[in-house]
């Protein structure tokens, strides 16, 4: 396949665990050389999968691509707690679980199907009076944040071993699957926060047929190859 970053191309992107989104855009535009290279919807850090990439005048689809549904796989530890709802921040909080049953854990999951009203974790890049409230948060400030309207049109729980739940969400933009996680533990009495994530689709973009940096690396060596060869 031939590629046109500056006319403007849609890179699907497997984003490597512990990098950010800028990360990925940043890499991106270092080795394809364009500066118009955007993301059409965020990943957490410690979330892996889907990024996706706009490059050139395709820039102008991000926010068309970024508002379409999105489907999630992923894990969630139940009987425990942490401030920013996943691995980020240590465990504050142990409780039993021994009474749960996979029933109750498939009935609270399947209580959050629907359009609901959703409160983003404090750990987040939710604008608060002009500062991100992640930054308030690991300054030990208290961030109110406000609830916000999303729709789950499913919350699949896959299997349950010991604490460990894997799910599969599909779900609407500005959905925090973090929150999701925290809210099911909070329903279940026992408290819960996410172990794992992994976005595997956007829309019709999947994660099946996404790119490595690596894979990008080898398409951009391939054109200067090409171009050098086509002028000796």
């Amino acid at each position: 396949m031939a590629y046109d970053f500056a006319a403007g191309e849609i890179l699907l992107i497997n984003k490597p665990l512990d990098w950010t989104s800028f990360d990925v855009v940043k890499k991106v535009r270092n080795i394809i050389r364009e500066k118009k290279v955007g993301h059409a919807g965020t990943l957490d850090p410690l979330a892996t999968g889907l990024l996706i990439l706009c490059t050139g005048k395709y820039t102008k689809r991000i926010d068309e691509i970024q508002g379409q549904e999105k489907e999630y796989t992923g894990t969630i530890i139940l009987g425990k707690t942490t401030p920013s709802y996943d691995r980020e921040t240590t465990i504050t909080e142990t409780r039993d679980i021994s009474h749960i049953t996979p029933e109750a854990i498939k009935a609270a999951a399947d209580s959050f199907v629907g359009t609901i009203e959703q409160i983003p974790p404090i750990y987040s890049a939710v604008m608060v009076d002009g500062k991100r409230a992640y930054d308030l948060a690991r300054k030990g400030k208290a961030a109110e944040l406000k609830p916000r309207t999303i729709t789950i049109k499913a919350f699949d729980i896959t299997a349950i071993e010991g604490e460990v739940i894997t799910f599969r969400v599909v779900c609407s933009k500005g959905t925090y699957i973090r929150s999701l996680a925290h809210d099911l533990g909070e329903r279940l009495g026992c408290g819960a926060f996410l172990g794992s994530l992994e976005r595997t689709r956007i829309g019709a973009y999947t994660l099946a047929d996404a790119l490595t940096i690596e894979d990008v690396q080898q398409i951009r060596r391939q054109q200067l190859e090409e171009a050098n060869g086509s002028n000796p």
